[in-house]
């Protein structure tokens, strides 16, 4: 018996998608990073984003009803793509805001 290493999991791109376009936590991202009024808030923004699209996916999964990205135990949350996501989401719609109130 020959002894087998751990194997590495392959995660395709079309499973890395839907978390970064999931849209609570996009309609949260970029409405908490319009409001914001210091660059360092957009971080604020993200994780306020993260963690209520989290909740409600969870929420969603629990009822059995279909989503775009689930949360589920059996189901890739993917945090590193959520939390960038996120980022990006809340730092758009904030330099955004900037450029329309020039």
């Amino acid at each position: 018996m020959s002894p087998v290493g751990p194997t590495v999991p392959v995660v395709q791109l079309w499973d890395w998608l839907p978390a970064a376009f999931d849209p609570v936590l996009i309609v949260v991202a970029v409405l908490l990073g319009w409001k914001a009024d210091q660059f360092g808030k957009v971080a604020i923004a993200a994780i306020a984003a993260l963690g209520l699209s989290i909740l409600v996916s969870y929420g969603i999964g629990l009822l059995g009803l279909p989503w775009i990205a689930p949360v589920r135990s059996d189901a890739l949350t993917l945090f590193p793509v959520r939390i960038a996501a996120a980022l990006i989401w809340a730092g758009g719609a904030y330099a955004a805001r900037r450029v329309v109130r020039r």
